[in-house]
């Protein structure tokens, strides 16, 4: 399959929901909601993200025989919750960053304040939109999913995973630490995007144990290969400035095992990943070619 094709297809869905649905916003009067806080959002939502998570979630969806947009909200929402956390994870207080994805980050155009804000809204936004399903018959799954989203986003998951990231700035810290960083800051959302998408498609109890494991495995992947980007990418694909890692001490794979252990420990992972899919056949060749596109990306 040509997973690029695939890739952009399926983001355009997304973009098309996630536009359709601030599109409301945009009718309101501004004593509603202040023209600000909506272009803060937009600016950051529709800046180039790769929109992997709702990706993941649509594609283990329709892995596992799923049929129709029901999977649509949960794929947005997950997508607003990442994108919450980088319009945080930017922020002076945290990493400080000028540039996301080629543009300016929401503080630099917007303020700190109004930054702040985007986030929670998004956040907000994302819960509202994932409450808001309606489905006859459904409604203790949906209770189940909000659950394990939330599970993995808050302070069992990225936010603690975010915390635990600061504090270790500028300390020696030993491997531990740096796979509990990855695994929470990271994976725990790319783990629950598939594990949410398989179970809306009616997935039974061994195929989520194994989409699971698969998630797991992707999730720290993609953190992995992400730092060493960060060590040797291009700044003109990757949209930001390449060192910034080092510059601030941060604890990172490359760090604490250097460039080509982090590169071999990244293949082991998608190697890994890839395994658990071997009993699905080729309803899975998106998930496998996701995989494999996570490992190989320059950007």
């Amino acid at each position: 399959m040509n997973i690029k094709q695939y890739l952009n297809e399926k983001k355009r869905v997304i973009d098309t929901a996630l536009e359709n649905y601030f599109s409301r916003y945009s009718q309101a009067r501004e004593e509603e909601i202040p023209s600000s806080l909506l272009k803060a959002i937009k600016h950051s939502l529709f800046s180039g993200g790769k929109r992997i998570r709702p990706i993941l979630c649509i594609s283990a969806f329709e892995a596992v025989g799923g049929k129709g947009d029901k999977v649509i909200p949960f794929a947005c929402a997950l997508e607003m919750i990442h994108t919450y956390s980088l319009i945080h994870d930017d922020l002076p207080a945290m990493d400080n960053d000028d540039f996301r994805r080629g543009v300016p980050t929401c503080h630099k155009l917007f303020g700190e304040a109004i930054s702040i804000l985007a986030g929670d809204g998004l956040l907000t936004e994302a819960f509202k939109l994932m409450a808001s399903y309606d489905e006859e018959g459904s409604e203790r799954l949906i209770l189940e999913l909000i659950y394990d989203i939330a599970h993995a986003a808050g302070i069992s998951g990225m936010v603690g995973g975010q915390a635990v990231d600061i504090e270790s700035e500028g300390r020696e810290v030993k491997y531990p630490t740096v796979h509990y960083i990855h695994t929470h800051k990271t994976g725990a959302l790319i783990s629950v995007s598939i594990r949410v998408g398989a179970r809306l498609g009616g997935a039974d109890k061994e195929t989520l144990k194994a989409f699971s494991q698969y998630g797991e495995n992707i999730g720290l992947a993609f953190q992995i290969i992400d730092d060493i980007l960060n060590v040797e990418g291009k700044v003109h694909l990757i949209g930001k400035n390449i060192g910034s890692d080092a510059a601030k001490g941060k604890a990172t794979y490359p760090a604490i095992l250097g460039v080509e252990e982090s590169k071999k420990r990244a293949r082991q992972l998608i190697e890994s990943a890839v395994g658990y899919l071997s009993p699905f056949g080729n309803a899975v060749d998106p998930l496998r070619e996701i995989a494999w596109f996570m490992f190989s990306r320059e950007y």
